[in-house]
């Protein structure tokens, strides 16, 4: 799996609750050099690639659609993973949006501003074919895949290049519950 750079986070403030506020970055201020997102590519057979709608990837049949049913606001309505799985699209309804959160769902901490929620990335990990056991993810954030992927019992591997976050991500990996045979 590879998750790419959160894009377009940089949204109208709600005046009914305050945003979360983040250090300033320039991570994000362009997409990665195509030539590494084919070399990181090259390394696995299968890829899933948010925010691929960004970046020069081939045509693909598979697109993973998160609607975040989040109503009428100033937010998108979907995030959209590239993939090279050879399936239809498919799509994942989540609510996930500031102070507006899945019914039933515990509302998340986010770490990172462009943190997907676990359920939606433990969804896309899913969508790839049983044999795939571990995840690559070069633009890893705060660590939800390797959460996701930890508790799949599946193997991840991360990238960060911002110290703080490489420090988050150890953090939820060592909260995460060990199975009972552990």
């Amino acid at each position: 799996m590879i998750s790419g750079p959160g894009r377009g986070h940089n949204h109208t403030r709600s005046k009914l609750a305050e945003a979360r506020r983040y250090a300033p970055a320039e991570w994000d201020a362009t997409p990665p050099d195509p030539a590494l997102l084919d070399a990181v590519r090259a390394l696995a057979r299968w890829q899933i690639i948010f925010g691929g709608n960004y970046f020069h990837l081939p045509p693909s049949r598979c697109w993973l659609v998160w609607d975040k049913d989040n109503g009428a606001n100033d937010f998108a309505d979907c995030e959209l993973a590239w993939t090279n799985l050879d399936q239809a699209v498919r799509k994942i309804r989540h609510r996930s949006q500031g102070m507006l959160t899945e019914p039933g769902t515990q509302k998340e901490f986010r770490h990172h501003p462009t943190q997907k929620p676990e359920a939606v990335i433990r969804w896309a990990l899913l969508q790839a074919p049983a044999t795939v056991k571990t995840m690559l993810d070069p633009f890893m954030g705060s660590g939800t895949t390797l959460v996701a992927a930890q508790r799949l019992g599946r193997r991840a591997i991360g990238i960060e290049l911002d110290e703080r976050y490489c420090e988050i991500a150890a953090q939820r990996l060592a909260q995460a519950a060990l199975p009972l045979w552990a």
